[in-house]
């Protein structure tokens, strides 16, 4: 979670020093939601999981570096060369996959990579993120749907931070828990304290263990808040001063670090350190990020269609 919110401060600066091309998304508050659930997931049993925009912690804790982002953040020759930009990146050989920006879309598609789990009797789960906005759009209930129906190995975390972009939640829903959404669909639903990253860990393992189980899907509801605006040019006007100042007190870093230093388990000095430790490593990922050249032209086109699929997304091969 640390890393999560250096990497975004250190992009801040480079926002500001004319370094970052496009928008730059924070993800200042959720972190907890992101790396809980993301470190709740095992990866040596196949597990998937589809990260969109406040999730950078679970790219990171899925093996995704700084280097990496920061290459993306300045459309340098990175993950995707310059063809996207952001945390718009996938490593399927660690596990994670690139987001679309129609929201809701990677729920089918994540949906898929569950089946292919299921008819090759695979241990893995596919985990899918989606925001309290984004929920509402249709290939969320296709998607949410197909998996209820075919008891299929998924788990939908819907992000619920309060706004879909500027627009409050009681404006975009009649719902006051979206996880009461999964009785529609005759799933389990259940709504956790997104700020909380030990409860979101409980939770996704927990429903991860029943999807192993063949016991089909889960939809998780973290509650959770965006600290920043929508984007860096977000000023976040819309929103009461006295929320900013309420979440602000359940800051999801505090909290856990308070958890371990009252449990023994780190002191001040650990904690210290490990700061340290990340600003130095951070201070080397940006200095290889720049070093890294923009791409070239002629390399528009490359990789745009792959056909190797199989070895590199090896839940993809061809059925026995």
């Amino acid at each position: 979670m640390r890393l999560t919110r250096m990497v975004e401060e250190k992009l801040g600066i480079l926002s500001t020093q004319g370094k970052v091309i496009g928008s730059l998304y924070r993800s200042m508050g959720q972190e907890g939601t992101a790396v809980g659930s993301a470190f709740a997931l095992e990866p040596e049993m196949g597990d998937v999981a589809a990260p969109i925009l406040r999730d950078l912690g679970a790219v990171l804790t899925m093996g995704g570096t700084p280097t990496e982002v920061f290459q993306q953040y300045m459309a340098k020759n990175g993950p995707t060369r310059g063809r996207e930009l952001n945390i718009h990146f996938g490593a399927p050989e660690r596990n994670f996959i690139g987001p679309v920006s129609m929201l809701g879309e990677m729920i089918p598609l994540m949906c898929g990579i569950a089946l292919g789990f299921k008819m090759r009797k695979q241990p893995g789960v596919a985990l899918c993120y989606i925001g309290d906005g984004g929920s509402s759009t249709g290939p969320t209930h296709e998607g949410l749907n197909l998996a209820a129906v075919l008891d299929l190995p998924f788990i939908l975390i819907i992000e619920n931070n309060g706004y879909a972009y500027s627009t409050p939640t009681e404006r975009q829903s009649r719902l006051t828990r979206f996880s009461d959404r999964a009785l529609a669909y005759g799933i389990p639903g259940v709504t956790v304290d997104g700020n909380d990253v030990v409860a979101v860990w409980e939770a996704t393992r927990e429903a991860a263990d029943r999807a192993r189980r063949g016991e089909g899907p889960t939809l998780i509801e973290s509650v959770t808040f965006r600290m920043k605006g929508h984007a860096q040019h977000d000023n976040q006007a819309y929103v009461p001063i006295e929320d900013i100042e309420e979440w602000g007190a359940k800051d999801p870093i505090v909290r856990h670090e308070r958890l371990l230093l009252e449990t023994g388990m780190a002191s001040l000095g650990d904690i210290d350190a490990m700061v340290s430790d990340i600003h130095a490593a951070l201070d080397v990922a940006v200095a290889e990020a720049e070093a890294t050249p923009m791409p070239e032209g002629s390399t528009a086109l490359l990789d745009v269609f792959e056909n190797s699929v199989a070895e590199r997304k090896p839940w993809l091969a061809p059925i026995s």
